[in-house]
Order: C-alpha cells, then structure tokens, then sequence
C-alpha cells in the first residue's frame, strides 16, 4: 500500500466518533479510505455489510450481482426498498450507499462472478466479502481468494442460524479446509426453499462488515482460524477452532488446485451458462416434468391427477394448488402407503427442487407415473394464477 490518503474536514466530522477510539485513531481511519472490499451479492448479507462499510468510510466498495429486486427480498435486503422491486439490485445499491455516504467510491460489476473473470474482479480489492447463497459461487470465491492471496469475510445463513469466519488469510485455513466437499445437489435447500428470519442475515453480514473493517485498519483480532457459530433462536453464540489442512487441494502444503475449476461440476451441478432448473435433472426421460401450461390445460379438459404438495404445512398455509394434498418431503418415505401407484400423481413444491427429488423417489419406489411441476407453485402463479400468493 502507497502513502496514506489525507481526511477532509468533511470526513473527520463524519467518522468523528470513530476516529476518537484509541485502536482506530487517524491513521486507521485513513487505511480504510485507502481499502478497497468486494461484495460478492448485494442480498442479505451484502444489505447491511455494504451498508455499515460505507458508514465507516471504506474508500472503495465493489458490489457483484446480477439480479432485480423483488417483493420477497425487502424482508432482509435492507439496501433496497418498495420502490426499487423490478429495478438492478446494482443500481439500487449504489443509490443507497451514496446517500448515505457520498465520500466513498462504489464499483458494479454487474453479472455472475465466474471462473472466467473471477481472479480479475477480486485482483482489484484488498478484502472480499462473500454474501453468496450457493456452493458453486462459495467454492469460486475461496479458491479466487487464495490463489490472489486475498482475504475473505465469508458468511451463511439458514433459517434461523448463521456462521461467519476469514478465510484464505496467510497461514488461516479456508473455506475448503471447513467443507472439503460439497454436499449432494438438492440435500441442503437454499433460503427461498427452507426460509429465513429476516433480522438474521443482518448480524451476519454485520460481522462481516466488522471483519472487513479489522482487517484493512489492522487493529483487533480476526476470526482467522475461528469459526463463529450464532443461533438466533436460543441467542447464543459458539465458536469453533478451525485448523489449516497441510491436505487441503488448494491451500494445503501440495495444492493440486492452482487454477479456477469447474465449480458447477465440482458441485453436481449443470455446467455454467445453463439454469439450475429442475427441468433439467431428468434430461434422460422427457415424462419426468410437466410444465404449469401443460398441466393447466389437462386441468381445463377435465384430466385429475392427484395434485401432491411435498412443502412444509406453514408453506401450504399461505399458498396451495385447489385439491392437493399435502404429505411433506420429509414424511413422504414413511406416508408413500397413503399414494396409489397406479394413479397419476403430480408432485409440486415452492420452486420444484423438493419435488424433483421426491419424484425421484417414487418412481424408484415404483409409482412410475409420478411427475415433477416445473417452477412449482411460484411458477403456476406467476404464469397461470396470479391470486395465489407469492412468498
């Protein structure tokens, strides 16, 4: 890092209250106009990280995302309001973040972070924020960090439990020294499958934020080789010893990584450039789905299959198909004596990733006219129902 970058008068009124704790002092205030963090997703975890990184005069802050705001997101996506649904996530971040602070620089990079450009984008910042929900995007921005030396703040949620942790720090582990492996595709649903507290993924990203701001200031002590474990509902704390794997394929003594992957195969997933639709699981056999036209139209003639709803009961309280019925995922191996496996049977879920999978399970179980609804029950009421709600 180059000579330090002087404070305006502005800036010092701003970071006044900052800028009097011993440990950060003047010129950790000037280290942070002269840091640069990326924020991978300017979800729920980018919302308050960029937020609170901005409010303490990071200089400049990169944002990575390639969505629109939705209705769904503003219960935890606090960067984005009513009036942005349908608007760039980008764009609505970046007129936050400069309302609320103007001194500071912010950079879009709009679209998905890929093997293809990742070590450009994050060659160009001091410390990366990951905010992602997905494994193939967690593994990328790890083996990125690593391979350009650069730390990472990296954060999960789910439900009502986060973790947090610096990965890819010099001589700390990193991210695949805690998950060497990802697990099955499908076995851990992400948010919009099994949910989230909304307030939650605010203390997570906020400790992000945190871990960022130690960092480039070069005060405290990091979450380096700690993982911290928080459960909101008992609202407690743990925290986990994490060690460097001297195995580890990438930051390990012999890595055999030292070049971006694959992370959608490594991850059991479709290649890049193709959606993560369940419409795609089965390519093999063409009567594995059924798509909300399709299905709408045999309603119309007449046609009854049996409409099977594998979602929570909380899930079919707020939204369900006219005369499904609702036996959960999670009971269908011990309730599968309730179907007819003669009897067409129509499998829906939230977004059709549950009921793929349960599917699955029925044909091997014999009931060999099981079908998946593609899109689930958001997507028969974005193209055929409107008045069943969205969640």
């Amino acid at each position: 890092m180059g000579p330090l970058p002087e404070l305006t008068h502005s800036e010092i009124a701003r970071y006044g209250r900052q800028l009097i704790l011993p440990e950060m002092g003047l010129d950790g205030q000037r280290r942070l106009k002269a840091g640069r963090v990326l924020v991978v997703g300017a979800g729920g975890l980018g919302s308050p990280a960029a937020l609170y990184l901005a409010a303490a005069g990071v200089g400049r802050i990169g944002l990575v995302d390639f969505d629109k705001v939705e209705l769904s997101n503003l219960h935890r996506q606090i960067l984005h309001g009513t009036p942005d649904v349908g608007r760039s996530k980008l764009v609505s971040a970046k007129e936050r973040l400069a309302a609320l602070n103007p001194e500071v620089e912010v950079r879009l990079h709009e679209g998905r972070l890929t093997s293809a450009n990742a070590l450009d984008v994050i060659g160009g910042y001091d410390v990366v924020l990951d905010g992602t929900d997905n494994f193939p995007t967690r593994y990328l921005v790890n083996d990125a960090c690593v391979l350009l030396g650069t730390p990472n703040a990296y954060g999960a949620i789910f439900r009502f439990e986060g973790q947090a942790s610096v990965f890819a720090a010099a001589d700390g582990p990193c991210y695949r020294c805690l998950y060497p492996e990802p697990p099955p595709p499908g076995l851990v649903p992400s948010c919009a499958e099994a949910g989230v507290l909304g307030v939650l993924p605010a203390l997570v990203g906020t400790i992000q934020a945190t871990e960022a701001i130690k960092l480039l200031a070069g005060i405290g002590e990091s979450l380096v080789g700690r993982l911290l474990v928080y459960d909101a509902l008992r609202m407690r704390f743990q925290e986990l010893a994490l060690r460097k794997d001297p195995d580890c394929p990438v930051c390990g003594t012999r890595p055999t990584i030292r070049e971006l992957i694959d992370y959608e195969a490594f991850c059991g997933i479709r290649p890049a450039g193709v959606r993560e639709d369940p419409q795609l699981i089965r390519p093999d056999d063409l009567d594995f789905n059924i798509n909300p036209a399709e299905l709408s139209a045999r309603l119309n003639r007449g046609e009854a299959p049996l409409l099977l709803d594998v979602r929570e009961p909380g899930e079919y309280q707020i939204a369900r198909l006219p005369g499904g019925v609702l036996i959960p995922q999670g009971e269908l191996v011990a309730r599968q004596a309730e179907l007819d496996p003669d009897v067409e049977i129509i499998v829906y879920c939230h977004h059709g990733i549950r009921s793929a999978n349960a599917v699955a399970f029925l044909r091997n179980a014999g009931f060999s006219r099981a079908r998946n609804l593609v899109g689930g029950i958001d997507a028969w009421s974005l193209k055929i129902d409107p008045t069943i709600p969205r969640y």
